[in-house]
């Protein structure tokens, strides 16, 4: 019925499985994960530390990028990272009724984590290989488009599902059933690809090792890299422009759920699924359009102070929210709303910047580098929000996350960009999936 061999098939047979695929393993590791340990009793300091550790393989996967390229097909590496990421959710599903699950699900999501940053390199590789550039052109936005139904599937429906599991047994029982769906949809994807994906003529590996010193150049590429001008200014933007937001996304799901005698909103995970895994969702996607559009039309240095001052309101929203301690969900649900919103249109400058740095001979090997300073921001202030915040009370650590602010104020302004980058010449729909 399949033909599995074929070289070329219908985009829309594979492009949007792909990337649905893709975003479901980074939502579940970096933000499912937080909502069930919170639930099973874990402490926000261990709950920051541990899955910050989990940002691990997204921040050093350029190390072995020149890897997918010389090694294999990236059709291979696609659907051997899909069989090893349903293998990975399987076993924090039979983990979590154990006595020591905390070890053993972050062994298993560490797992999921390497295999997801994997999975994103073979198939941002195999998406260039297997279009022509009208396709990639045309098809930029339903990839997108799917990455972000991922991510409402999983920090949403997902979630719901947990909550009303809850109800009528076990929190372990209820999000072990929920990973136990999720292996069971990854096992279908890697069955569905392993016929659909097509292979396309270009989808081989580098072959001509005597033509090409592959030590030489993985060198070359992190020396150019860093001899950038200014390359000291650069790192610290991409290390400090997100340092607020790194610390709510870490805290946001504790805040939620904590009850309101410890400074918490007392929201159950059926609430939080709806309005932080998908109004909020889709008021982060909105914003971020918005922000592309903006910059489209009037260029990155027109809108860099404007969408810096947007990416830190979020700290201001949970100040309102921590002080008040509203109770009524549609408040709270619009405080959401304006929190993921600025988020969404703040980022968009930092995803502009990453491309205007990147520009010349090296342009995707150091796009991967700057990708994986943009992993090492979420890291590093994640691993001690959690700690943070229980010395400090939600309160104060919201006053803490806006007051880290104040770096990013120097090093904004004295960013050099040319005020023509951006116009109406840079489609962001392409790389927003990388937030």
């Amino acid at each position: 019925m399949f033909n599995k061999k074929a070289i070329s098939r219908n985009p829309w047979a594979w492009v949007a499985t792909l990337y649905y695929a893709e975003g479901i393993p980074y939502a579940l590791v970096m933000l499912v994960s937080v909502i069930m340990y919170k639930s099973l009793g874990i402490s926000n300091a261990k709950i920051g530390f541990y899955t910050g550790i989990l940002y691990l393989p997204w921040v050093i996967k350029p190390l072995w990028s020149p890897i997918i390229d010389m090694v294999k097909k990236k059709r291979l590496w696609i659907i051997t990272m899909q069989f090893v990421v349903a293998f990975g959710l399987l076993g924090v599903a039979l983990s979590i009724p154990s006595s020591d699950f905390f070890l053993y699900t972050l062994i298993f999501f560490f797992l999921v984590a390497f295999s997801s940053a994997t999975h994103d390199i073979a198939a941002d590789g195999f998406y260039m290989l297997g279009l022509d550039t009208h396709q990639q052109a045309y098809f930029t936005g339903i990839r997108s488009t799917f990455y972000r139904l991922a991510i409402i599937t999983s920090q949403g429906l997902l979630v719901i599902i947990a909550g009303q599991l809850e109800k009528n047994g076990t929190i372990p029982q209820a999000w072990a059933t929920v990973f136990l769906i999720l292996t069971s949809l990854f096992f279908l994807f890697f069955l569905y690809h392993y016929f659909i994906l097509p292979n396309p003529l270009a989808d081989k590996p580098v072959v001509e090792l005597d033509k090409l010193n592959p030590v030489k150049n993985f060198f070359s590429t992190f020396i150019y890299f860093f001899n950038k001008d200014k390359i000291g200014l650069i790192i610290a933007f991409l290390l400090i422009y997100r340092m607020g937001e790194a610390q709510l996304i870490t805290l946001a799901v504790p805040f939620f759920k904590d009850p309101r005698v410890i400074g918490g909103l007392g929201l159950s995970d059926i609430q939080i699924g709806f309005i932080y895994g998908t109004v909020g969702v889709i008021a982060l996607s909105i914003g971020g359009i918005i922000g592309g559009l903006l910059a489209a039309r009037n260029g990155l240095k027109y809108w860099l102070w404007p969408m810096f001052v947007a990416i830190n309101i979020p700290a201001l929203v949970y100040i309102f929210l921590s002080f008040m301690q509203p109770s009524n969900l549609y408040i709270i649900a619009s405080m959401v709303t304006i929190e993921q919103f600025c988020y969404g249109f703040g980022f968009t400058a930092y995803m502009l910047y990453m491309i205007y740095i990147v520009a010349g001979e090296y342009k995707t090997s150091h796009y991967a580098i700057a990708t994986g300073f943009m992993a090492l921001s979420m890291m590093v202030p994640r691993l001690f929000s959690g700690e943070i915040q229980e010395l400090l009370g939600y309160k104060h650590f919201f006053i803490w996350v806006f007051l880290t602010l104040i770096p990013g104020i120097f090093i904004v302004k004295n960013l050099s960009i040319d005020p023509e980058f951006g116009k109406k010449k840079i489609n962001l729909k392409n790389e927003m999936k990388e937030s």
